[in-house]
């Protein structure tokens, strides 16, 4: 083996492949064909692909399926505080030697082929699924679709999330461009579900192109909110006095009902699941960095918003979850992403803003980010630091009793908060 630790294996992949992102298939293709010999897997696939809600509908759809009694693997990126949390197998991230184990098989099996970091990850995670007899595998695309490494595997089932604007350098600047990346994952005949009521045009196109079905929400499904529960009925079936699913904000029942419609496509596939775990599942899903919440004198709230569809659904979160003490923002993004629109959308809901920079080549610096956020809100709202680390201490400091803290921006933000609370309860537990 080339390594003993995964530590070891993520630092030499990362420094691998001449560039972080290389869409195409061909080159992971060639290493999965010596791998594994065949792209026919013997487990279901739904491949989940969209630009916001992803990570939230790959985390109902797996608890409902676990509440069926499935052996579920989930494939998602990125992680928020450990990589084996990209790799879950019923819900319970693989351990560092299986992944290790992967990362060897794979590295046998690429002879001289380069490989992305991501494209390692997507490998180990169908290769482990193999190994640990999985009933179904629900993948997460990283960007895109059509050239994602992801799209390697055909689905038998395909998930579009809401499609706004992200990722623009390599996806395209409208969206009508990006629908287009997105659709690549629907396979000829095989089924997709739009969690939006009017998606692109282009995936519409595209489906009707390979003869996929299309369900569209409040067209062939159907959402309606009562006062604490929620209806779910299409044209032959009724789901009455549906619980909220347990992550925060009602744009989660158009994440979940579109989950719904694809459970029911996998009833046609033999799958056997009742209306008893569809609520079970609702009711026990969890998933850390959506409005996750952390009480306290000062309440802290983490959320992985980066783009301004992802920031419309989180002020309407704060609108609907009023405070009495002022809302501070700890905030780092990543420089291909639109802070100017983010901002602008929560401009009215924040009433500090604390910016910090994100290492790496790909984030803004604290000066960076300050910038763009000082021409929408001012200077005098804006407080700048090296690290979002810096900027989340201080937030803390300078807040009292009956204020609340939102940090967001990028899942690094989170990462980094996460972090700090963690040093701090432990450092509680050991006085």
């Amino acid at each position: 083996m080339r390594f003993q630790t995964l530590p070891q294996w993520l630092d030499w992949q990362e420094n691998l492949h001449f560039t972080e992102v290389d869409p195409g298939l061909e080159r992971v293709g060639a290493v999965w064909e010596n791998l594994a010999g065949s792209k026919k897997l013997p487990y279901t696939i739904v491949t989940v692909a969209g630009t916001n809600g992803k990570g939230s509908s790959v985390a109902i759809l797996e608890s409902i399926l676990r509440a069926a009694g499935y052996r579920t693997g989930t494939y998602t990126s990125p992680h928020i505080l450990r990589y084996n949390e990209r790799i879950c197998i019923n819900n319970i991230p693989c351990d560092d030697k299986i992944i290790c184990d992967a990362f060897n098989r794979i590295d046998h099996a690429r002879n001289q082929v380069s490989l992305t970091y991501f494209e390692f990850a997507t490998l180990a995670a169908v290769d482990i699924f193999q190994q640990h007899n999985i009933d179904i595998a629900i993948l997460e695309v990283g960007m895109g679709g059509r050239l994602d490494a992801v799209n390697l595997f055909d689905t038998d089932i395909a998930l579009i999330t809401p499609i706004s604007l992200d990722h623009t350098n390599w996806l395209g600047t409208t969206r009508e461009k990006i629908g287009i990346e997105k659709a690549g994952v629907i396979r000829t005949n095989k089924p997709v579900v739009c969690s939006e009521q009017k998606p692109p045009q282009s995936v519409l196109t595209f489906a009707a192109s390979l003869a996929s079905p299309v369900y569209l929400a409040e067209t062939d499904y159907f959402s309606t909110l009562n006062k604490d529960t929620w209806r779910w009925q299409n044209n032959h079936v009724c789901f009455d006095n549906l619980p909220m699913p347990a992550l925060m904000g009602l744009y989660q029942i158009q994440n979940a009902a579109a989950v719904i419609q694809v459970i029911l496509l996998l009833t046609d596939l033999d799958y056997s699941i009742s209306t008893n775990n569809i609520k079970l599942g609702l009711r026990t899903v969890e998933l850390s960095g959506r409005f996750q919440q952390i009480p306290g004198d000062v309440e802290q709230i983490l959320d992985v918003t980066h783009n301004q569809q992802g920031a419309e659904n989180l002020a309407k979160l704060l609108k609907d979850t009023p405070y009495k003490g002022r809302t501070i923002a700890v905030l780092g993004m990543l420089k291909d992403k639109d802070v100017i629109a983010v901002v602008s959308t929560l401009h009215t809901a924040i009433d500090q803003w604390y910016v910090g920079g994100l290492a790496g080549g790909r984030g803004l610096t604290g000066e960076q980010l300050a910038e763009k956020v000082i021409s929408v809100v001012g200077e005098d709202h804006v407080k700048t630091f090296m690290a979002t680390d810096d900027a989340h201490r201080h937030a803390m400091k300078d807040t009292k009793k009956g204020d609340r803290i939102l940090v967001f921006g990028s899942f690094h933000t989170v990462e980094s908060a996460l972090r700090i609370n963690n040093e701090q309860l432990s450092g509680d537990t050991n006085e």
